[in-house]
Order: structure tokens, then sequence, then C-alpha cells
């Protein structure tokens, strides 16, 4: 888009005021292939392009959207946002100037070079390998593969013009095993800010067997003992723990209206010395990565709890300045069609100095979690409830027989400060994060981590959470 249209539109977004305004441009493909009952159910795919416009007045937001991309029809929008700006019209920089990103990503293998017929190959393959684990008990294969690429355009009243390319891939296996009237799954899934090289890391075949083989193992599991009880949370689990019970408690917006067990906490002890919980957008091959936010600012790492210290939170444009501060590059959106929020990107505990070995060998009895399921939280209490996919209870340091139905109950902030040894492994799990209404890819992760106690069992909806997230992987 002309630079002298983007200049022209957010003038008159800010005709009758407001203290700013920026344009968001998306142009998003995205191939879709799912595999049911060994046959392909579906092959879709798409292009999707419009533009977002927002003028920020105060502590009042307008927002409106539109796939019409003539300067006429994008005249409109700006017109329609600027009825909600007050006061009077500012001197608005628009001699727009670059803004270099703090990392840099490359693609290998672009998803639109690669066939159909090769991206279905790929689905057929993970269909095979997890009937093959056991085909007399695995009763149902489901295998989902997923490709977008992504090309934003932000451009704002203070002068900014960025561009951003976004490519992510992913797939995902879930396996059905029963024997008898026992019926188990298993999940698992591979996904990264990257094209087709995915499957170079990440085999199909070797995604499909660990998503049947953890469904068939679950039927021979006992039912899982119920009570309090040390947990040793693997590496391996990834990090839904910290996404749900410490991540969205962190996210700017939330504190900032009391809806944060965090809120008013900066420089306070929130954790266990041992605990330090990162967002990183900018690692690499991570599926929540990025080099811009949604609105411009380049993407950082951020320490937001260090030694256990509270020492930041999670920020867009407008959270921030309420507090006099810059956005440390969180605003994220779905699409044109929503408005920016604080989002997590990457998010993990920072791994420690411990042999996850030794940590298990350490502990007397408890329940050993090597997957974690969903999960949802009540981030105005911290309380919390999550679905174990994968445990084992631990005695004497070994551990023993598998169990199933396992659910974690606890309080975050509790959880954090009762951390005794964290590991030094780190392992990612990926996920799509709901919020208002609103989809974000994200990963997040943690090390080995030995929990004091947790409550084991229960249900989750003995707990149900009325301002909770849940966590689509």
């Amino acid at each position: 888009m002309e630079q002298s249209t983007l200049k022209e539109v957010l003038d008159v977004a800010t005709a009758n005021g407001g203290d700013f305004a920026d344009i968001f441009i998306e142009e998003k493909s995205s191939t879709g292939i799912v595999c049911e009952a060994g046959n392909i159910e579906r092959v879709h795919s798409g292009v999707d392009t419009g533009v977002g416009i927002r003028v920020l007045s105060g502590d009042t937001t307008a927002y409106a959207y539109t796939n019409d991309l003539t300067r006429q029809g994008l005249v409109e929008v700006a017109r329609v946002v600027s009825h909600a700006a007050q006061g009077t019209k500012k001197e608005i920089s628009l001699n727009f100037t670059g803004v270099k990103p703090l990392v840099d990503f490359t693609y290998k293998e672009r998803p639109e070079d690669v066939s159909t017929e090769r991206k279905v190959a790929v689905v057929a393959a993970a269909d095979r390998a997890a009937r093959a684990v056991d085909p007399a008990q695995i009763k149902q294969v489901i295998v989902g593969y997923a490709d977008v690429v992504q090309k934003v355009t932000v451009a704002n009243s203070e002068g900014v013009l960025v561009e951003d390319e976004r490519i992510r891939t992913r797939l995902s296996v879930q396996a059905v095993a029963g024997a008898g009237a026992v019926i188990q799954t298993g999940f698992e899934a591979a996904g990264s800010l990257c094209g087709f090289e995915l499957f170079d890391r990440y085999p199909p075949e070797q995604i499909a067997s660990a998503a049947a083989r953890r469904s068939v193992l679950m039927l021979q599991a006992k039912p899982a003992p119920a009570g309090r009880m040390p947990v040793v949370m693997a590496g391996e689990a990834g990090g839904t723990m910290v996404h749900e019970a410490c991540g969205h408690g962190l996210e700017a917006d939330l504190a900032q209206k009391g809806l944060s067990v965090y809120g008013g906490k900066k420089g306070r002890l929130v954790a266990s010395p041992e605990v330090t919980v990162v967002d990183d957008a900018t690692l690499s091959d991570r599926y929540g990565s990025y080099r811009f936010d949604d609105e411009g600012t380049p993407a950082r790492k951020v320490e937001l709890i260090t030694g256990g210290e509270l020492t930041d939170y999670l920020y867009d444009r407008l959270t921030a300045s309420k507090e006099g501060l810059a956005s440390n590059g969180h605003g994220r959106r779905e699409s044109y069609q929503h408005k920016p929020i604080p989002r997590m990107g990457n998010t993990y505990i920072a791994p420690g100095k411990l042999d996850p070995e030794k940590i298990i060998k350490d502990t007397k009895e408890g329940l050993l979690v090597k997957k974690m399921g969903g999960g949802q939280v009540n981030t105005t209490t911290g309380d919390f409830v999550f679905e174990v996919a994968e445990g084992y209870l631990i005695k004497d340091g070994e551990i023993g027989p598998m169990v199933r139905g396992a659910t974690l109950t606890g309080n975050g902030p509790e959880v954090l400060r009762t951390v005794e040894q964290v590991g030094s492994d780190l392992g990612f799990t990926i996920g799509t994060c709901g919020k208002d209404g609103q989809g974000a890819p994200v990963s997040d992760a943690q090390p080995t981590l030995a929990i004091k106690e947790l409550v084991v069992g229960g249900t989750a909806q003995e707990i149900a959470a009325p301002t909770g997230h849940i966590r689509r992987l």
C-alpha cells in the first residue's frame, strides 16, 4: 500500500483528536488437511486479506476493520473510528521510518513451494505409523496438518512503519485405544515458526507413534490415587502449568483491571527463589515467536519473575501507557478483525542446574507428570486445575506404575512458592491460547520441577473458573 494512502488514512482517523492511531494490514494464506478413519477427509486452503484501524483517546479504544482495500474503503473506516476521539487535533508525524527488529528468522522450505501431494503424504504417514503401534487396540486416529503464511504491515501516527512475515507449520495426532470397556486417548503435536522443514526435526511417524503409544499404555494404567502429595513435573511435560497458572496473570490488562492475583505486586516475592519466569518471542523455531508484535513493536526477551521476585508484566501499547511505560512487544491479535491485547508468546520457567534424574531419585514418594493435558485457571484467585495425560507413581526415588485419570488442583502463586528443585532441562509444548474471543499461537516450557505438594484427583468442574482461559492443543 502506498505510503501516501497510509498517511491520508491516519490523518482522517485523527481528524477529531485522539492520542494515537494505527493501521494493521494483513494478508494470510492457509492450508489445512485432516485425516480420519484412514481417509483424507478434508483438504482446504484460502486467503484472507483485510485492514484494521484503531484510534486511542484516553482510555477509549475505537476499532473497525474492512476487507475493502481501496482508498475510499479505508478512508471511510478511518472516518468511523475518528468519531470516538475527543479533543483538539494534534500535530502528527507522518514521516514514516522503519524499525529494525532485534531478531530475524529464515524459512527453508516455504509452504507455498510444497505440493499438496507432499503435505497429504505427511498426514498419511502419520496415520499409518499410529495404527502400526498396535493394530488391534488402536481404534481411531485423527491427524491434522496446518500451515499459515501471514504478511502484516503496521503504520501508526508516530511515524512507525514496519512489515513482517510469519510462517507457521503444525502437525497434531490424536489416537484412541480400546480394550473391552476401557477407552483411552493419546495426543501429540509439533509446530514451529518455520516452513515444511518442521518435519526434518519432527518426523510425522515419530509424532504419531508417541500419541499412539501413550493411548495404548493408558489402557493398563491404574486409577490415580487422590490426595495431597509431592509432584515432579518432568521437562517433557511442557509448560501448561506456567502458561495457565502464571502467564495469564502476568498480562498487564488483567493485572490493571484487578483480575490477576499478581496485580500490584511488582518488586515483591511471588515465587520460590529457584523460579525465574521468562517470555521470549525472539526464540528461533518456536510456535509463539515473531519479529514484531501486532502493534509494530520489536519482540524482545522479558523477565517476568526473577529469582522469585515479580519484575515485569506483558504490555501492549495501551496498558503500558497507563503506567507511563513503553510496550515490551506483547500486543497481539488473532487477525485484522481484532484489536491488539497483551498476550504471551513463548513463556517458560528458566532451567536450573540440577540433574532431572536426581530430582526423581530425591523424591521419596509422589506423582511424576510426563505429559500435561488441558488446563483452566481463575486469574483473579490463581486457582487452577489441569489434566494429567501421562503420569507415574514415584516410590523411594524410582518410577513406578503408570496411572490414569489424574488431575492437579492448586493455586498458581502457592505452587511457585513451593518449587523445591529445578532441573537443567527444558521441554516445550505448543498450543492456541484463547483470550477475549481471540486465539493466538503460543509455546510454553519448563524444566523438571519438584513441587512440595499438590492436590491430585478431583474433576475440572469442581473449580470452574469464570475468568478462566482455555488453551487448545
